[in-house]
């Protein structure tokens, strides 16, 4: 098996050039026929580094990306396998991770994933039992060697070889969105991501924002930017936020329509336009671009890498090419007025303080300083309280009195694992249809959620602007939170915390009833 992908993206001067192929629905049918004679035709070229394989793309079936992975990785060429947590739980990513060990399918781009359209059978039921940063650790464990607790021995297994990637957006368009999704690829990162590839987008500005943040963090994670070979057709469906996390202003939009009325209906200008990108991104830092679009042959592709090499000495003359901010768009760096990107200096923060009055989270913030604070106020009394009803009679009762409640203020699905006090008080399990704990999913757009565009809110924006309120929000998303804990569900979730049996225990040191017996 080649490791060129890993060994090239790692290298002081390396480039690399990975290819998006979607293998699609089938086994033998054409869309597969044809993504291996592309593959095939990458291979010979040796111009491209490695295919990247989807897992079903806008949460449509296809066939496993592995199974065309395997045929690929014949071919001698480096493939990148998608991964994501839309359709399978934590026991089944768990196998999948075990069958790509063994096949040497080792690179990983680890997702949360779009949310599942239509199956064959209707609309298939979401799985969302994990997150893209528990997928990573679950990796990074899998590289130490995954340690397997039993009753009388644990069993450690041989450390894998594993090399994950994550995804970013930074064309997000509202302050909460494009903080948010910067605080959750610290996440990643912290879970064990070892390089990030963006979302699809075309403001060169946004594109350079990214490398700044990865800078102030002090991260030397190498950095991919998408480049995605668009017609009108495909940007009249992005524009109209069809493809999650894909980002087609109107201003572009009617760019692309202009080239359409040319004779050869803008092919010669999308191609030239890729390979200015190109030129763009390496010249401004990326470690490499991932190139995608519909119906791309590979002839195009070479010659958007031998254009892109070509003009990549004078990448910043096309810099103000891809000036397509979005309206009222959020930067969190000062504009370069000389070159067209960013200055490295913040942004001074809107102010929160003239948000109107929110009813629901002042009672909750109230109510959480009363009773929810560690070692404060009226925490020990309530400790007290849960621990000599918990397994009698009263419990019952408790229960009934706190789900009520909740899911009259938070649409509480009595999950029993909490993660209220996670998310300003916006119920993840209730209002997030992906169930996201760790931050919100790069599917987003202008604040409102990948599933119901202009109908309900990300659960993360309204949460940022109720602590922005208070000069709270570098709090939010500030900690890791471990997977819902499924053996609490239909629990008090209230008695779970005061007990140390959520997942809240370790973070806040809150001691389990047989800690303090001892």
């Amino acid at each position: 098996m080649t490791n060129e992908f890993r060994q090239i993206i790692n290298e002081p001067n390396g480039f690399v050039v990975t290819w998006e192929l979607v293998p699609g629905r089938g086994a033998t049918e054409e869309s597969q026929e044809k993504v291996l004679q592309l593959a095939s035709q990458a291979a010979k070229g040796k111009k491209v580094t490695a295919v990247s394989l989807t897992d079903n793309p806008g949460g449509n079936t296809g066939i496993v990306p592995e199974v065309i992975g395997k045929e690929i990785a014949y071919l001698g060429l480096d493939t990148i396998i998608h991964l994501t947590c839309k359709d399978k739980n934590r026991n089944q990513l768990e196998s999948q991770l075990y069958a790509l060990e063994r096949l040497g399918l080792t690179n990983i781009l680890a997702m949360t994933g779009d949310f599942s359209r239509g199956g064959i059978f209707g609309r298939p039921k979401p799985v969302f039992d994990i997150d893209s940063t528990h997928l990573l650790n679950m990796i990074t464990e899998f590289n130490k060697g995954l340690r397997i607790p039993k009753q009388k021995k644990e069993t450690v297994l041989k450390p894998a070889s594993f090399f994950a990637g994550a995804a970013v957006s930074p064309f997000k368009a509202t302050e909460a969105e494009q903080i948010l999704q910067y605080s959750k690829l610290r996440k990643k990162i912290a879970s064990g991501a070892q390089f990030v590839i963006t979302q699809v987008g075309y403001d060169a500005r946004k594109f350079h924002e990214l490398l700044l943040v990865l800078e102030n963090m002090n991260c030397k994670i190498p950095a991919i930017g998408n480049i995605y070979v668009i017609n009108y057709p495909v940007g009249r469906i992005m524009n109209s936020n069809q493809i999650p996390g894909c980002v087609v202003t109107d201003k572009f939009l009617a760019r692309l329509a202009e080239e359409r009325e040319s004779a050869d209906q803008g092919r010669a200008a999308m191609i030239e336009r890729a390979a200015k990108q190109y030129a763009i991104l390496k010249g401004m830092g990326y470690k490499g671009v991932h190139l995608g679009g519909a119906n791309l042959q590979y002839e195009q592709v070479e010659y958007i890498i031998t254009k892109g090499e070509e003009l990549s000495a004078n990448w910043r003359d096309y810099i103000r090419e891809f000036d397509y901010e979005q309206e009222n768009g959020f930067y969190l760096f000062e504009k370069d007025p000389q070159t067209g990107l960013n200055l490295n200096h913040y942004k001074e923060k809107v102010s929160g303080s003239k948000a109107g009055l929110d009813f629901n989270y002042t009672l909750s913030r109230l109510f959480h300083k009363m009773f929810f604070e560690p070692n404060k106020n009226f925490f020990g009394p309530m400790k007290s309280l849960v621990q000599r009803i918990e397994g009698k009679g009263p419990e019952k009762l408790f229960h009934c009195l706190e789900h009520g409640a909740k899911a009259l203020l938070y649409n509480c699905q009595d999950c029993g694992d909490c993660a209220l006090i996670d998310t300003a008080y916006v119920c993840p399990m209730g209002n997030c249809p992906k169930n996201q704990r760790n931050g919100p999913c790069e599917g987003s757009y202008n604040g409102w959620c990948e599933v119901y565009p202009g109908q309900k809110q990300c659960i993360w924006v309204p949460a940022y602007n109720r602590l922005k309120k208070f000069g709270e929000e570098d709090e939010l998303n500030s900690y890791q939170v471990s997977p819902y804990n499924w053996e609490l569900q239909h629990t008090s979730s209230w008695i779970n915390f005061y007990l140390g049996k959520d997942h809240s225990a370790e973070r806040l040191a809150l001691k389990t009833k047989e800690d303090d017996s001892k």
